[in-house]
């Protein structure tokens, strides 16, 4: 118990020290035909819970960048979601790569068919890692709101249990992938969720972010 008291400690001053500075989930606009853009409210809705419910501080109008943007490089925290095809170009994918090596993390959210396409363009950009099932037990489940069970299911896309995969550079997870699960889709009441399914969503979403800023 001591142990677990001082480690939310340290992660609570690593948060305290983010929020000071200018936050923003960037959003990752792609090429390829998939949907980047889908549900434009998510981002906002899910900084509004982080600036009610945490001590980090985000902008609440969401940013939107490309991987050939300076901008990329601003911001720690990048969001990717969508349907349809993803396409990087191999300047796209060493600047990717370039800005996760270089301290920043990246969320994906499969909205229901872009998994195929994700897949292979991380595969470009860490030729040498996997994709890998992230344990129950793993920080980004527990170091806020506790989800003993790991990843929850949102909305029924699939068959079956959604799957946390992880991309891990230097033992640090760089890349947190959410499929058959559709965590942004709890951030809008467009999909006519459960309450307590949003409430599960933004729960994890916040979990994500903290993990994020602090590791």
């Amino acid at each position: 118990m001591r142990d677990k008291k001082i480690l939310l400690l340290i992660l609570l001053f690593g948060i305290n020290f983010m929020a000071a500075q200018n936050f923003s989930i960037a959003r990752l606009k792609y090429e390829g035909g998939g949907d980047w853009y889908n549900d434009p409210e998510i981002v906002p809705n899910l900084a509004q819970e982080l600036n009610k419910r945490t001590n980090i501080k985000s902008d609440i109008i969401e940013k939107v960048v490309s991987l050939k943007d300076e901008e990329l490089f601003r911001d720690p925290f990048l969001f990717v979601t969508g349907h349809g095809n993803i396409n990087l170009s191999d300047a796209e994918v060493k600047n990717l790569r370039a800005f996760l090596t270089s301290g920043g993390f990246l969320y994906a959210d499969d909205d229901y068919g872009m998994d195929e396409s994700f897949r292979r363009e991380m595969k470009k950009v860490f030729p040498d890692c996997e994709l890998v099932e992230l344990p129950t037990d793993h920080l980004i489940y527990h170091i806020i709101y506790d989800f003993p069970n790991g990843l929850p299911k949102i909305h029924e896309h699939y068959d079956g249990p959604p799957k946390g995969l992880g991309i891990f550079y230097q033992e640090r997870l760089v890349v947190f992938y959410t499929w058959n699960s559709n965590i942004s889709d709890g951030w809008t009441e467009a999909h006519n969720d459960p309450s307590e399914k949003r409430e599960q969503a933004f729960k994890l979403g916040i979990n994500i972010v903290a993990y994020a800023l602090t590791h």
